[in-house]
């Protein structure tokens, strides 16, 4: 039987595809082999807060609510007793300025009771849980009284606890914005108040 010609235009066909298909195998294994997703790199966490707490007293530590407060908040640890109370007070440089910030966290035993003792303090005229400028604990010569008119309160809930921050300058400075922020920068010290 007599073979049939070979028609060169196809035979250039397939082996032009064989090529390609080799070239697109080769092109996905090299992928698939050499990922080129960057692999991820681990950072530091961003600090947020740009201030810098020094711990100049405490913790001062008590489960006796009623004996460390005063007005209406004392009244309300009367008939709602704290499981416990840490207090601390820390400085602040920022600048030219210095700040005094008393750090007091209260424990209750629920977080009902957490919300209206946090309710309570945020109103004026309603007392609160001395600092320990006010009770006398810290005496250093020039510190402002955290719980004065220029004082800034700040406060927080965090499940049963409640975070309340005061803060003031020393040297009569006076900066309402910076001082608002270090207020609102030393509530996640009430964390390390054990």
């Amino acid at each position: 039987m007599p073979t049939p010609p070979r028609d060169t235009k196809t035979l250039l066909l397939r082996g032009a595809g064989l090529v390609v298909i080799a070239v697109v195998a080769g092109l996905v294994w090299f992928l698939i082999r050499h990922d080129s997703t960057p692999e991820a790199v681990a950072q530091d966490p961003v600090k947020t807060n740009p201030f810098d707490y020094k711990l100049v007293e405490g913790p001062n530590k008590s489960t006796d609510c009623v004996a460390k407060a005063y007005d209406d908040t004392k009244k309300f640890f009367q008939t709602n007793p704290c499981s416990s109370l840490a207090r601390g007070l820390y400085t602040v440089e920022y600048g030219d300025a210095k700040a005094l910030v008393s750090v007091v966290k209260v424990s209750m035993p629920t977080a009902a009771q957490a919300g209206q003792l946090k309710a309570l303090t945020d109103r004026d005229g309603t007392g609160n849980v001395n600092d320990l400028v006010r009770d006398g604990t810290y005496k250093a010569a020039g510190a402002p009284k955290v719980s004065g008119d220029q004082a800034e309160y700040e406060s927080a809930v965090t499940g049963t606890d409640v975070t309340i921050v005061l803060a003031d300058f020393y040297a009569k400075h006076r900066d309402d914005v910076l001082l608002k922020r270090i207020a609102t920068g030393a509530l996640d010290l009430g964390a390390d108040l054990h």
